[in-house]
């Protein structure tokens, strides 16, 4: 998906955290919304079940809960102390995790407990495992270093044997994680949340466990059904070759290690989305049992009766409906809440109608899959993008970790489609990696660039010829309307992006101040917008489409184009409803089991009433008298969808005016909210206790609310007036550093933009001297190569 762009006097303004408080007990952090599930969370059922489905063993340790936790700067050693707790597996962002700080590429985040050691006998392992830390690991146990992992995406393991002692043991985890200014990938997470760009979720975030296995123990699993030869072959992977044997079907097969086990299957039952049937089996390698599962699919493409290539599913046509998942949650970001809720998502998707999942440039947990696998969905996963600027080491980083998602996801029968590249976000070498994905893995199809043809309101904004080189498919991005990728023989035609239709829903808003999409519309008229959009994929079906990907399922921070709200409380469609209109395209929507996999999903219907009538009506209540702060603050949020500029101004004065001190987290946020400029009643509010505010925003983001606040309240006017830099610098210094900071700024820019070269150079210098950490590197070196080129 690609931005609008955003305007340059916000951009790369960087936010810092506040600092550490003591937390004696876990309480969630407040936030805009959150969902049904969040109030199931604490420390005793933080995400309990066993983490890896596919290879499940019974002696487990879970370490999910709470931990002792420390920010320090990067270069330091060891904290001293640890302040605070927080509670695992949730990012340090997010609400969930008690904390809700954002990590600097400057700092490192310190986890620590204990844990008394397991009982293993002569010759067993202690394995800690880990789901995921974003970004860079290392791991110590009683002060030993016992590995580290880069990548904030992929699984992996130490064994702690040696650093182990008897009783009590403490383990400490360290975490660097530089986001979006980093070498490695980092998907949609960013240190300056915007349009379609995303908080980020540092640390620990996925589960964590120990486990004691034998001294020669399966590693992992390879299965690969192949429903041709009616047949799924299982290599069972250990570091030494040995004999194993496994038991399907009530009978055992036996081999070695490290090599095919062909495991045949007479009259095989196949997975598809319209029966998911999966295979119970157990793998053994001398003392060590482990269980799992496999799905026999297979997926392809192949020309139809009439010719046209399509993708085919267990050698039928089969048109892949989709949908654009990116994974996120209010309260968890990164993280579901629960396990029912991270199943929640599919089921949802299901209840729509769909039968294809895009999971858009994010790994999710081993359990994710399972419940694709176990619900029937075909899932397109994105390789996690390089870092888009491509510095020196982000290529070897982003094929280190597509190897390792490549190596982690084989087995799931639900994966059927991988995706390289989206559109250009770091795009390189696309006919190696192709052919290196395509050689790598065999058994599934090869989406080598989404959307490299990209479309917004029918313009062409990226053509490449070579963008399909080795690939399986031809893919477009088309906004808001579809469209038909190009034809290639011997590749099926998708369209791997289009929607992205903006509706807000009152009180169910991450932001309520915009909702961002390509274009809006009314939640009265989604329906019918969404099902012509549906009808155009008909008629492109029948031209040779093969599969589509709305964007999206679920609203996502300030983007408001999902069908369903951020919460999953709304779905702006009744699902009824969005199934009829997907009826043409799934060709399981009939099968009798779809709607009893789905039938504990609910959801409310959103209201259809006119947006703005709704705030008139109670604005009506507010001229009538009503004016008790929480009316107010729900009403002013209303005057800013409707585009009342002029009631929100009022109502926001009101509302800030019933604040009461000490203010909580929330009414903090709700002054920075309402508060646009330094001629509004909160202003004055954040300059009289702006330690208060610091503390809630953090001083960064504290520093760039006051600065975008001066910049529209005072600067903006006498810069259309033509006033003098020396003029607009007398008033806007009067606001100390914020005001210093954005006069640079405004300044540098503007003379950037007019060329006036000759006082762009001293005012460039002076901004990259005092505020140059602020900014992010294109910027900082496009300002430098002017300064370099003209002074």
């Amino acid at each position: 998906m690609k931005a609008k762009n955003s305007l340059l006097i916000a951009t790369a303004l960087v936010f810092s955290i506040h600092s550490l408080a003591q937390q004696p007990t876990y309480k969630i952090q407040s936030v805009a919304i959150q969902t049904r599930w969040a109030k199931e969370v604490s420390p005793a059922n933080a995400l309990k079940e066993y983490p890896r489905p596919q290879l499940v063993r019974s002696n487990w340790t879970n370490l999910n809960g709470l931990w002792n936790y420390a920010i320090t700067s990067k270069d330091a050693g060891k904290p001293a102390s640890f302040k605070g707790q927080i509670l695992v597996p949730y990012p340090l962002e997010s609400a969930l995790s008690g904390v809700k700080k954002v990590l600097l590429p400057t700092q490192n985040l310190w986890y620590k407990r204990t844990f008394v050691k397991p009982v293993a006998t002569t010759g067993e392992k202690v394995v800690v495992n880990f789901g995921a830390v974003d970004y860079l690991a290392t791991v110590y146990v009683n002060g030993k270093e016992v590995g580290s992992h880069e990548g904030g995406y992929t699984e992996f393991s130490f064994d702690i044997t040696s650093a182990l002692r008897d009783g009590e043991n403490e383990i400490v985890v360290k975490v660097l994680d530089p986001s979006d200014q980093g070498v490695g990938p980092h998907g949609k997470q960013v240190l300056n949340p915007a349009n379609i760009y995303y908080t980020p979720s540092s640390g620990i975030w996925q589960t964590i466990w120990m486990e004691v296995v034998p001294g020669d123990a399966i590693s992992s699993l390879t299965i690969t059904p192949d429903i041709d030869k009616g047949v799924v072959n299982v290599t069972v992977n250990s570091a030494a070759s040995s004999p194993v044997s496994l038991f399907v079907e009530g009978k055992t097969i036996t081999g070695k290690s490290n090599s095919p086990i062909a495991v045949p299957l007479a009259d095989a039952k196949l997975w598809s989305p319209g029966n998911p049937y999966l295979y119970q089996f157990t793998a053994t390698l001398g003392s060590d049992k482990v269980s799992s599962y496999f799905g026999m699919r297979k997926i392809s493409v192949a020309k139809d009766a009439a010719g046209v290539d399509r993708i085919m599913l267990n050698n039928k046509p089969y048109y892949n409906l989709g949908t654009l998942d990116q994974g996120f949650w209010p309260d968890g970001l990164y993280t579901a809440p629960t396990d029912e809720a991270l199943a929640f998502d599919i089921k949802a998707i299901k209840a729509m109608g769909f039968n294809t999942i895009r999971k858009h440039i994010k790994v999710e947990p081993a359990r994710w899959y399972y419940h694709a696998d176990r619900l029937g969905m075909l899932v397109w996963q994105d390789m996690v993008n390089p870092n888009q600027g491509l510095p020196e080491g982000s290529k070897a980083a982003f094929e280190k970790g597509s190897a390792e998602i490549l190596k982690q996801l084989h087995n799931y029968p639900s994966i059927t489609t991988w995706v390289l590249f989206n559109e250009k976000w770091g795009q390189y070498d696309q006919e190696r990696l192709t052919k290196w994905i395509k050689t790598t893995d065999t058994s599934r199809i090869v989406n080598g660039h989404s959307g490299e043809y990209l479309y917004v309101n029918e313009q062409l904004r990226s053509p490449s010829p070579d963008a399909y080189i080795n690939a399986d498919i031809t893919d477009v991005h088309s906004y808001p309307d579809p469209m038909n990728s190009i034809r290639m023989d011997g590749k099926a035609r998708i369209c791997g992006e289009f929607g992205g239709i903006g509706v807000f829903i009152p009180n169910h808003q991450w932001l309520t101040g915009s909702a961002w999409g390509y274009i809006q519309e009314k939640p009265a008229a989604l329906i019918a917008k969404y099902s012509i959009m549906n009808q155009h994929l008909q008629l492109f079906k029948k031209e040779g489409l093969s599969g589509s990907i709305y964007t999206q399922p679920f609203d996502v921070e300030g983007e408001q184009n999902g069908l369903m709200t951020y919460d999953r409380e709304v779905i702006k469609v009744p699902f009824a409803d969005l199934r009829k209109i997907h009826s043409t395209l799934n060709p399981d929507l009939a099968s009798p089991n779809w709607l009893s996999m789905v039938k504990d999903v609910t959801a409310m219907d959103a209201d259809l009433t006119e947006p703005a009538q709704l705030y008139s009506n109670l604005f009506q209540q507010y001229i009538a008298g009503k004016k008790d702060a929480q009316f107010l603050k729900q009403l002013a949020m209303m005057a800013t969808q409707a585009g009342d500029k002029t009631g929100e101004a009022r109502i926001g004065r009101e509302y800030i005016a019933t604040m009461k001190t000490p203010l909580s987290d929330d009414d903090v946020n709700s002054v920075v909210q309402f508060t646009k400029s330094s001629k509004d009643a909160g202003f004055a509010l954040m300059v009289k206790q702006a330690d208060q505010f610091k503390k809630v925003l953090g001083d960064r983001k504290y520093t760039v609310a006051m600065m975008n606040m001066i910049y529209k309240g005072d600067m903006e006017s006498m810069i259309q007036q033509k006033k003098s830099w020396d003029e607009i610098g007398a008033i806007v210094k009067t606001y100390g550093a914020p005001g210093e900071e954005m006069l640079l700024r405004a300044k540098t820019i503007d003379f950037y933009n007019t060329q006036n070269w000759e006082g762009y150079v001293t005012v460039a210098k002076s901004y990259l001297e005092k505020y140059g950490a602020n900014l992010n590197e294109n910027e900082k070196s496009m300002f430098q190569k002017a300064i370099d080129d003209h002074q």
